[in-house]
């Protein structure tokens, strides 16, 4: 495999039962980068983690770590990753303070470093008011906002983040990428899954979408996005009835045939010339007396490029 990358895997299979959860995973994440691991529930994404942090072995395929063999060499990966699950793993009998001290000190950093890195940590993600206090007493955000500082005690090469911000509030979300990015800009690699497409955008430099245990789309945000096309119209009409003359209103400025959603009342269609095309639309519309509620022009999403990856958009996705 090529040293070019802190994160490989190919053709990465394991199965559990009768559920195939990786059925060949190929994956390849550079040095310094951050890359999102998308898909539905059930896709691969957690597996694909719990393999290439060592805590799962693969039923076949092969996958390195910062150069090392997850197989063959699970104590030297183990020496240089962090890793947050979905769930905070916090003692929380002890204070903020002594939880990240004790993992400090099993990590073999040594009392006094344990104590600076942990004090460090503390402020920021700001925890600092709180850290006397017992884990006990923290919100659900708080709480995850640790288990985040205790894996970044030895920031190490490579941190793996299964959907770290689960739980957490805008302001602690801010937080949280902030961390991340910090990181990021002191050599670490990180690889993300995460629900939330806008962090995937905010955070990550390749996107890497998975589905049925296979990766099915690999590149920057932007790449995918320019993939499935440009801009487009939308109209969002204030009556049901009147979407079949918003439909003819968007025909006319563009090739593609104008989708039409009935629940959202919405018209929407690809265009070139974004502005003549927004400037007819707007004119044929009042011309017909239609109420709209809304019309602008949009690029494509990440929530789009999902849609059309896996047939559904994020948020409606399917059980495990």
């Amino acid at each position: 495999m090529s040293i070019d990358y802190a994160v490989r895997a190919e053709g990465l299979q394991k199965r559990y039962g009768r559920t195939q959860a990786l059925a060949g995973c190929d994956l390849a994440v550079p040095y310094g980068s951050v890359c999102g691991l998308l898909g539905p529930n059930g896709a691969g994404k957690t597996t694909a983690v719990r393999v290439l942090s060592t805590l799962v072995r693969p039923d076949g395929g092969r996958a390195e770590v910062a150069g090392f063999d997850v197989t063959r060499q699970p104590r030297q990966v183990r020496h240089r990753i962090g890793l947050a699950g979905q769930f905070a793993a916090v003692d929380e009998v002890l204070t903020g303070r002594q939880n990240l001290e004790m993992f400090g000190r099993l990590f073999h950093l040594g009392t006094r470093p344990a104590k600076r890195r942990s004090a460090e940590l503390l402020e920021q993600f700001d925890l600092a008011g709180a850290a006397d206090q017992g884990v006990k007493t923290y919100s659900g955000g708080m709480r995850r906002r640790l288990d985040l500082a205790s894996s970044m005690l030895l920031a190490p090469a490579v941190l793996f983040l299964d959907e770290p911000t689960t739980g957490l509030d805008p302001r602690g979300r801010n937080e949280v990428w902030r961390a991340v990015r910090s990181l990021v800009s002191g050599g670490t690699t990180v690889l993300l899954t995460t629900q939330y497409l806008d962090e995937a955008d905010q955070l990550a430099d390749r996107v890497a979408v998975i589905d049925a245990g296979r990766v099915i789309a690999d590149d920057t945000p932007t790449a995918l996005k320019n993939a499935i096309g440009g801009a487009r119209i939308e109209v969002i009409v204030g009556e049901a009835g009147d979407l079949p003359a918003a439909a003819k209103a968007v025909a006319r400025v563009t090739t593609a045939e104008p989708e039409t959603d009935q629940d959202d009342r919405r018209v929407h269609a690809p265009v070139s010339d974004r502005v003549a095309a927004l400037t007819e639309v707007a004119r044929a519309l009042q011309d017909q007396g239609v109420a709209v509620e809304d019309i602008g022009l949009r690029r494509p999403t990440l929530d789009d490029v999902f849609l059309q990856l896996t047939g559904h958009h994020a948020e409606a996705e399917t059980a495990p």
